[in-house]
């Protein structure tokens, strides 16, 4: 788009390195100034002078931006980033699978785990006392990093939404935020 200038950045505000996943961050003149009677709100959105998108990417050496997550919904496992977005892609590639989200849960030794809430195709049964959770722990271990595979799985009827139909990660990470490893509170 004319006039409006856009980097991915690191924490720090510098220009990330080609394929180094950090924040997109933009600058024009036709850009909000700011959130109406929301000072706080709007500082932090053009933290540095730039606004920021809350979209986490990566640059190419040609400049192209690739989406990779929300930052909210970026998992911090071991110290490492894991992109929600990555797992969930995995995930669907399963025959079983109608629908997921992949959030970011407490854990004592990782800091976040790699946690999926997941609605099953209509006719699938559930009553296979774990082994369909495990299928799916074994299907995400077979294309992406160990640190990327779900520590945990749930098993829910449907996930919630808001009224555009997206899925409201925020009210997920809430509900499963006490939850390790044995307990398990429905959808």
């Amino acid at each position: 788009m004319l006039h409006v200038q856009a980097r991915v950045v690191d924490s720090g505000m510098r220009d990330a390195a080609p394929g180094v996943a950090g924040e997109i961050v933009y600058c024009s003149p036709q850009l909000l100034l700011g959130y109406w009677d929301l000072p706080e709100e709007t500082a932090r959105a053009f933290e540095g002078g730039w606004f920021h998108s809350g979209d986490t990417a990566t640059s190419d050496v040609d400049g192209y931006l690739t989406v990779v997550d929300r930052t909210k919904d970026l998992i911090n496992t071991g110290g490492t980033l894991v992109a929600s977005r990555e797992v969930e892609e995995a995930l669907f590639t399963h025959p079983v699978v109608a629908e997921v989200a992949v959030i970011a849960t407490p854990d004592p030794k990782w800091i976040e785990a790699v946690t999926a809430v997941v609605v099953l195709r209509e006719g699938i049964r559930t009553s296979l006392g774990g082994q369909i959770e495990q299928d799916l722990i074994a299907h995400v271990r077979g294309t992406l990093a160990p640190f990327k595979v779900p520590k945990q799985v749930f098993i829910v009827d449907s996930l919630p939404k808001n009224t555009a139909g997206k899925i409201l990660k925020r009210e997920l990470r809430d509900r499963y935020a006490g939850s390790g490893t044995a307990a398990l509170r429905p959808v």
